[in-house]
């Protein structure tokens, strides 16, 4: 080799080590704490983003949720929710983050939202805190109110201190679990994102000591909501949404992730004292379900407890639906059986189990005792962010099992 091409061989091969140090300065783990913003129709919706031994976790109040799997491809940080399928892709520098999250939503049809963020803030919608008197504290009767005049009730649990607010809303198809933000100028600004829903809160204290405001879910839906303090005010009760129509037998066969067909007359569940959940891994309130019911069944299941999940995906196909409720059962250390039973349509859902009056809810728990009697159907579940009233429920549904084991 002559001079000249020694050279231009020792030439090339420092080019390409500085291009190979640039690509890995540039892949280097984040870390720290960042200000996510999602821009939603009605403003930013923003979380807080934490980086730790290259672990990635979103902190909405007092939660936590881990994202499952954090990698590099090409010159795009990618964060994964595979739980609930969705995906935040990103250009990233030491300092900023700029692209999109991808969530999917019914039907398999994916919903694009621009994400943003900056390393370093921990504030949410004002970076200076404004001090004001305690105008939101205390329970709130709410009406919700779509686009095309639908209206569902619900119940408004706030906290306020100073110029922080945190609280939740209880409705009777569930919870919209940790939400916390600020108050600025007699209005307070709500949010919250866990993988599967982000949800936007606006509202404004009026003379007459009211509250109206406005709520973004995603980029497709709004509903205006107005409020009345009201610490008597309640919902209809979980028992009244589904039935089981007289003279009618709860039975069913689907699959389960392997294709399997499994039926409620199988050996493994007669005779047994069983709880039957109508649940999806893209829901929230299933996902507070399932790490409950998981420790109940690890606790119980010796006695003779049973559970089976029958899950109603986004995917109309099996496979990417079986994927889904695999990495749902991975979460939670799932031990019972997880089927494969429908669309979440809750039109479509509902007749797949036409002894029911209707699917109204996830999740749904279904209680059946040893005889294959149902004994009772509770509609929804109030997770850890509704404080109080998670722990009502737990309890309540801790003793409907053990009324279930000790029934002959």
């Amino acid at each position: 080799m002559s001079v000249v091409q020694r050279t231009q061989t020792l030439f090339i091969v420092l080019v390409l080590l500085m291009v190979s140090g640039c690509q890995r300065s540039s892949r280097k783990q984040p870390d720290g704490v960042w200000r996510a913003v999602l821009n939603l129709p009605g403003g930013e919706l923003p979380f807080i983003l934490r980086f730790t031994n290259g672990v990635a976790t979103i902190r909405n109040d007092e939660e936590s949720v881990l994202f499952e799997e954090m990698r590099f491809e090409n010159d795009s940080l990618i964060l994964d929710l595979t739980s609930f399928n969705s995906t935040i892709r990103v250009r990233a520098s030491d300092s900023a983050f700029s692209g999109s999250l991808t969530m999917i939503k019914s039907g398999g049809i994916p919903q694009v939202i621009p994400f943003e963020a900056r390393r370093g803030s921990e504030y949410l919608f004002f970076p200076s805190p404004q001090i004001s008197p305690d105008m939101f504290s205390g329970r709130w009767a709410v009406v919700f109110r779509t686009d095309d005049g639908d209206e569902t009730r619900a119940l408004g649990e706030f906290r306020q201190d100073g110029g922080k607010a945190r609280g939740t809303f209880l409705t009777p198809t569930g919870d919209y679990r940790y939400l916390s933000g600020d108050i600025r100028d007699s209005a307070m600004y709500l949010s919250t994102f866990d993988g599967g829903h982000a949800f936007l809160f606006h509202a404004r204290l009026l003379a007459d000591g009211s509250l109206r405001g406005d709520y973004w879910s995603g980029t497709a839906w709004h509903e205006s909501w107005e409020a009345v303090r009201d610490e008597n005010a309640s919902l209809p009760g979980a028992e009244d949404q589904t039935f089981l129509y007289e003279g009618e037998t709860f039975d069913f066969s689907f699959p389960d992730v392997d294709g399997k067909m499994v039926s409620l007359k199988d050996e493994r569940y007669r005779g047994k004292p069983l709880l039957v959940v109508l649940a999806g891994s893209w829901c929230p309130n299933c996902h507070d379900e399932a790490a409950f019911l998981s420790q109940i069944y690890r606790e119980k299941h010796a006695q003779g407890l049973e559970i089976i999940g029958l899950m109603y995906e986004r995917y109309p196909d099996f496979e990417p639906a079986a994927r889904q409720v695999r990495r749902y059962g991975k979460k939670f250390g799932i031990e019972y059986q997880l089927l494969i039973a429908g669309t979440s349509v809750k039109s479509e859902a509902s007749k797949t189990l036409p002894m029911l009056n209707r699917i109204a809810v996830f999740p749904t728990t279904i209680f059946i005792d040893r005889n294959g009697n149902v004994v009772s159907i509770h509609s929804g579940f109030s997770g850890p962010g509704t404080g109080d009233h998670y722990e009502i429920v737990a309890k309540e549904l801790s003793a409907r099992v053990d009324r279930l084991l000790t029934k002959p």
